[in-house]
């Protein structure tokens, strides 16, 4: 739009030695106008865009944090827990977190590329598998795959954190 503007305001000046038809000019100086202010938009949505992005990223991270700490604590105490209440404990620690988490992960890979998005989600796909997994063994009282599946979780959760840490920190994985 700019420059068919310009240029058509430029032949307009030039077709008639005596006299600028001033309407054809006019006309042509504002669509050259408004090419520059769609610019000049498009730049300023680009940048909130980008600044979303990282926000949205940011929020991943502590959210991420927080299922690392609930994992940590729960793994903790699992020796203490009655292996049929792991399972309420999951529910009411968890799907918040997880939910923020599986809605926002695509800004990872636009900021940081499908590489490092893929390389995120594999660790937090296989730590969420794990968890389902402790659910499940939870509600069927096989208190050794609670235990050894509780590690594995947060094996893999802390896993995703240190690599969106990294990720964030400016690093590539």
């Amino acid at each position: 739009m700019i420059t068919i503007g310009f240029l058509a305001g430029a032949l307009v000046a030039v077709l008639d030695t005596e006299q600028v038809r001033w309407g054809l000019f006019s006309a042509a100086m504002a669509v050259g106008a408004a090419g520059i202010i769609s610019v000049n938009v498009a730049k300023r949505r680009k940048k909130q865009f980008k600044e979303k992005l990282a926000d949205n990223v940011q929020i991943l991270q502590k959210g991420l944090s927080r299922i690392v700490e609930n994992i940590a604590r729960l793994d903790a105490e699992k020796a203490s827990l009655d292996t049929y209440e792991v399972r309420h404990r999951i529910d009411e620690l968890f799907p918040d977190d997880l939910n923020e988490f599986v809605e926002g992960r695509e800004s990872i890979a636009h900021v940081y590329g499908l590489h490092a998005y893929a390389e995120v989600m594999s660790y937090f796909a296989a730590a969420e598998r794990y968890l389902n997994r402790v659910w499940s063994a939870s509600a069927d009282g096989y208190i050794d795959e609670v235990h050894a599946y509780l590690e594995k979780a947060h094996a893999q959760f802390t896993q995703t954190l240190n690599l969106l840490r990294q990720l964030t920190a400016g690093g590539t994985i």
